[in-house]
């Protein structure tokens, strides 16, 4: 090795192992009271939410599609979380093809509004481009889990012959919620 390559070498070897130590003596520098400062102002930055379990889903699920099976209706129940994300379907024995999808965005309209889907397609006839937000579907059957007030889910429900009846049983899968 020749002598300037030796000296570059050295030279960058200094340059790094300064570098680290420098890096050291700055992240270890911060007193502990701003970091508690520090700390508290996080906590303003973020909030806390409610979410619903993957067995309280599936429960909720279950609930309404026994409530269909008793009245004799195919139908398929889906559960979403806060965020629109499934978390549970069940296609119930004969549900039709088109319950899958419907159900789910019953479920993912009731819980973006807050509010049951049935009360949510009344709106259309002042607001008719609402149905042309992606994912929705402003059809009876959909029905928000809340807690404290705040929407943490949604159910659907489709397949029944009417909309009335698939919001009765995605009530019913909310209200099963309140049992435990």
């Amino acid at each position: 090795m020749n002598t300037r390559t030796r000296v570059l070498t050295g030279t960058a070897l200094a340059v790094a192992l300064g570098a680290g130590t420098f890096g050291a003596v700055s992240a270890s520098a911060t007193p502990a009271p701003v970091q508690a400062a520090a700390k508290k102002d996080d906590d303003r930055n973020f909030t806390t939410s409610t979410h619903l379990t993957v067995d309280a889903a599936t429960r909720a699920a279950q609930a309404a599609l026994r409530a269909a099976e008793k009245e004799n209706q195919k139908v398929t129940v889906a559960v979403v979380d806060r965020n629109g994300n499934t978390v549970v379907t069940l296609r119930g024995d004969g549900a039709g093809p088109q319950s899958y999808e419907s159900a789910q965005r019953k479920a993912f309209t009731a819980v973006s509004w807050n509010a049951p889907t049935s009360v949510l397609a009344g709106r259309l006839a002042q607001t008719p481009n609402l149905k042309d937000i992606p994912g929705t579907l402003f059809l009876a059957g959909g029905s928000p889990v809340q807690a404290n007030g705040a929407p943490v889910a949604g159910i659907g429900v489709a397949g029944a012959p009417s909309g009335d009846l698939d919001e009765k049983f995605a009530k019913a899968g909310a209200d099963a919620l309140g049992d435990k």
